[in-house]
C-alpha cells in the first residue's frame, strides 16, 4: 500500500472549486503530498462524485454556480456511510461562513487564498483521525465476524437449578454430551466456590432477595466436563413455563476477547513506554546546557506531548553568543523528529564557531536530505559578537525578531524575509542576515506564530498588538513571566491550537 509522507495510508480527496487555477494548484500541491486527488468544478458533480467514488475527505468552495458548497455538503454527509469530514474553502467573510459551514455538516473552513501550509496542517490532523476510525472500523468488524462465528451456549434450569434444555453449543464448549446434562445440577458447569453456593444464591433469589444476577450481564469463571475453566459472559433472564418459574441462562466463551484485552493492554503500555522514553531522549536533546545562560530566558508549551517548536542558545569558544528558534511543520512526535537535525547542527556547528551563513546552509543541507517532501522548518537565528556590542539576525518563515528598549518598546523589527529551511536547494537559500547594534538594558525576542496566533474561546488572537502590549513597561527580567501571565489570561481554559515558543536574550 502506498504510504503518505506522514507515514499514514494516502487520502482520497475530492476537491471542488469552480475556479480552474484554484482547481489545479490544489490537484498539484494534494499530489505532491501524496494524496489521490479527485477535481470537479460544482456541486452537482462533486455530489456525483462523492457517491461513485466515496473518498475520504472532500474540500468544497462554497460559492460554485448551480449548487453550491453548503447544499452539496447536506446531500454529501447524507449520503455518507461513515466519517468524511468537509473543510469549506471561501474567500467570503469567516464568521458568517463558519456558521453556515457548521450547519451543513461541515467539519473545517480555510479562507481564499489557500495558506497551503495551513492546509496541510489540517490534512494531516484529518489524516490521522480517519486512519484511527479506519482501524476502529476494522476492529469492529472483525470482532462481529469472530462473535458471529460463535454461537453461545443457552442453558435452561427450573428454581431447583436442575438443567431442563441445553443446545448444541453447550455441548461444544462444555464438552458434555446432552444427555448426561439434562438432568444434573447446573453447579457442574462453575468451578469452585461457586458450585457449592449456587444453590443457596438460587433459594435466596427465590425467598425474595436481591436479583445479583437475574437480568444484567458479568463476566464469570465457567468449567468443562474435564476440569479446566474458561472465562465466560453470562446472561441470565427469569421466564415462566407452564407456571413453574425458570431461569435461561446465556453464555458466551470470552477467552479469545480476555486474550486481545491483555494484548492490546500489553500493546498499550508498550506505546506508553515507548512515548515515555522518546519524550526522554527529546527532552535530552532540548535541555542544553546553553539555556541555562543568565542572559536566556525562554518557554515552550506543546499542543501534545511533542512540540514541533524548539529553541537553543549557546556559546563559541570565542565567547560569540548564538541563539535559535525553530517551528517545524505540524504537530507531536512527527514534528519534533524533524527539528532535531536542526538542533544537533546547531550545536555542534555553534561549537566550533561557525558563521550563521554556514550554520543555514548546513541545516538547510541536512533538512533537504532528511525530511519528507512537504516538511519544512521556519527559523529565526541570533549571533552576538563576543562584545556584545552588535549582531546580526536571520528570520524565515518565523514571525519578526524584535529588539526591545529598556522599557519593554520596540526599538527595530527584523522581518521575515527569507522562505524557510528544507524548501529550495541550498545553492539557492538566500542566507544575507541583518546586523544590528544594541546596548545595555535592551533584549532581543524570538517567538513562533503560535504566539501571536493564539485564540481565545471567542476566536481571538492574542495577536501582535497584545504581544506589544504585555511587553510595554516591563523591566529585563521580567518579561518571560509577563508574557506566560499574559497568554493564560488570553486563553484562560480554552487550549492552543498550535505550539507556543519564544526566547529571551539580555544584553550582557
Amino acid at each position: 500500500m502506498t504510504v503518505a509522507p506522514s507515514g499514514l495510508p494516502p487520502l482520497r480527496i475530492l476537491a471542488a472549486d469552480d475556479t480552474r487555477t484554484n482547481l489545479r494548484l490544489i490537484e498539484v500541491f494534494l499530489t505532491k503530498l501524496g494524496h489521490r486527488v479527485t477535481c470537479v468544478d460544482d456541486g452537482e458533480a462533486a455530489v456525483a462524485a462523492f457517491v461513485a467514488e466515496r473518498p475520504d475527505l472532500v474540500l468544497l468552495d462554497i460559492m460554485m454556480p448551480g449548487m453550491g458548497g453548503f447544499s452539496a455538503a447536506r446531500q454529501i454527509k447524507a449520503a455518507a456511510d461513515k466519517w468524511v469530514p468537509v473543510i469549506f474553502l471561501s474567500a467570503l467573510d469567516r464568521e458568517q461562513n463558519l456558521l453556515a459551514g457548521l450547519e451543513a455538516g461541515g467539519d473545517d473552513y480555510l479562507a481564499k487564498p489557500i495558506n497551503f501550509v495551513i492546509l496541510e496542517a489540517k490534512l494531516r490532523s484529518l489524516q490521522q483521525a480517519l486512519y484511527f476510525q479506519r482501524q476502529a472500523l476494522d476492529a469492529r468488524a472483525r470482532i462481529e465476524n469472530l462473535s458471529n462465528s460463535i454461537l453461545d451456549a443457552i442453558v435452561t434450569v427450573d428454581r431447583h437449578g436442575i438443567i431442563r434444555h441445553c443446545n448444541q453449543a453447550t455441548e461444544m464448549m462444555f464438552q458434555w454430551p446432552l444427555q448426561e446434562l439434562i438432568g444434573q445440577n447446573v453447579s457442574v458447569l462453575m468451578p469452585e466456590p461457586q458450585r457449592s453456593e449456587h444453590d443457596y444464591y438460587i433459594s435466596r433469589y427465590l425467598a425474595g432477595g436481591a436479583p445479583n444476577v437475574i437480568g444484567s450481564r458479568r463476566d464469570v469463571l465457567a468449567q468443562r466436563r474435564d476440569g479446566s475453566t474458561f472465562p465466560a459472559e453470562l446472561a441470565v433472564s427469569e421466564t415462566r413455563q407452564d407456571g413453574e418459574r425458570m431461569f435461561i441462562g446465556i453464555l458466551r466463551d470470552i477467552t479469545e476477547e480476555k486474550q486481545t484485552q491483555r494484548q492490546l493492554s500489553a500493546l498499550y503500555d508498550a506505546l506508553q513506554e515507548e512515548q515515555r522514553l522518546a519524550k526522554q531522549l527529546i527532552e535530552l536533546q532540548l535541555h542544553r546546557p546553553g539555556l541555562k545562560d543568565p542572559l536566556v530566558q525562554y518557554w515552550v508549551a506543546p499542543t501534545t506531548t511533542f512540540s514541533g517548536d524548539l529553541v537553543a542558545a549557546a556559546r563559541s569558544p570565542a565567547g560569540g553568543r548564538y541563539a535559535l528558534l525553530a517551528d517545524a511543520t505540524g504537530h507531536g512526535l512527527g514534528a519534533a523528529i524533524s527539528v532535531l537535525p536542526v538542533l544537533a547542527l546547531f550545536y555542534r556547528m555553534t561549537s566550533q564557531g561557525h558563521s550563521l551563513v554556514e550554520i543555514l546552509r548546513e541545516i538547510n543541507q541536512q533538512l533537504r536530505e532528511s525530511v519528507p517532501t512537504g516538511r519544512f522548518v521556519a527559523l529565526s537565528l541570533v549571533y552576538i559578537e563576543p562584545d556584545g556590542s552588535r549582531g546580526a539576525v536571520w528570520v524565515g518563515g518565523t514571525p519578526a525578531v524584535l529588539l526591545i528598549d529598556a522599557w519593554g518598546r520596540e526599538i527595530r523589527r527584523f522581518a521575515s524575509t527569507h522562505l524557510p529551511l528544507g524548501i529550495v536547494d541550498t545553492a539557492a537559500l538566500d542566507v544575507s542576515v541583518e546586523s544590528f547594534e544594541w546596548q545595555a538594558d535592551e533584549e532581543i525576542l524570538l517567538f513562533s506564530d503560535g504566539l501571536i496566533d493564539a485564540e481565545n474561546a471567542e476566536g481571538e488572537p492574542f495577536g501582535f498588538a497584545g504581544l506589544c502590549a504585555t511587553l510595554a513597561h516591563t523591566r529585563p527580567g521580567s518579561r518571560k513571566a509577563a508574557l506566560v501571565r499574559a497568554l493564560g489570561e488570553h486563553l484562560s481554559t480554552h487550549p492552543a491550537r498550535d505550539d507556543v515558543s519564544f526566547l529571551l536574550l539580555s544584553h550582557a
